[in-house]
């Protein structure tokens, strides 16, 4: 029987710099991945009739930022009920702060999986980011407000997780401002 460990995939880029998109060509390319979203994790919450889920709901219309342990709580439950050993893991839009990546490092080394993450950095410019996500517009979290918010919560927050990363050259930059297949083909090249 073959040992290998499922290879796990951190997303990281700007709002609208196609995580989704390339999350979905990684689960066709690779069989047998979950794919573990934050922003659908927390779209979800935001739907039930709770105070956490109000309270979220208006965040969200913000583009603000939830209470700090809410994303990892979140992806942490979401792991721990549905993977099973032999899948792979997709992050996309988690770690968003240095202490979730701190967070993830430590869980995914005890789950054994550390090693075999490949962390990508779908990098686009804050205009190219901005026009995809009007062009986009999902009612919650695509208003201009919402834009604005979540461009400087990347360059605030985001960044210095992208800069952790590559401290422990651990980080794989991907140019995401070509076409898809120009992009999806690019990381099959440099996760090898």
């Amino acid at each position: 029987m073959d040992n290998a460990k499922p290879l796990n995939f951190i997303l990281i880029g700007r709002s609208g710099s196609g995580k989704g998109t390339q999350a979905d060509l990684i689960k066709k390319k690779f069989s047998n991945m979950v794919h573990v979203t934050t922003g659908d994790l927390m779209r979800d919450l935001a739907s039930k009739d709770t105070q956490v889920a109000s309270k979220i709901k208006k965040i969200m219309q913000e583009g603000g930022l939830p209470y700090d342990d809410m994303a990892t709580t979140l992806w942490m439950h979401k792991i721990a009920c549905s993977v099973k050993e032999e899948e792979g893991i997709i992050c996309d839009g988690f770690p968003r702060r240095v202490v979730e990546a701190q967070n993830l490092d430590r869980f995914f080394e005890w789950l054994e999986r550390k090693d075999s993450t490949k962390v990508l950095f779908l990098d686009i410019a804050h205009g190219e980011a901005f026009t995809r996500l009007k062009k986009r517009g999902r009612e919650i979290d695509d208003n201009d407000e919402a834009i604005r918010g979540r461009m400087t919560y990347f360059e605030d927050k985001v960044m210095p997780v992208v800069s952790y990363y590559k401290e422990s050259s651990r980080l794989i930059d991907i140019n995401g401002e070509q076409p898809i297949k120009d992009v999806f083909k690019e990381i099959l090249e440099k996760i090898k």
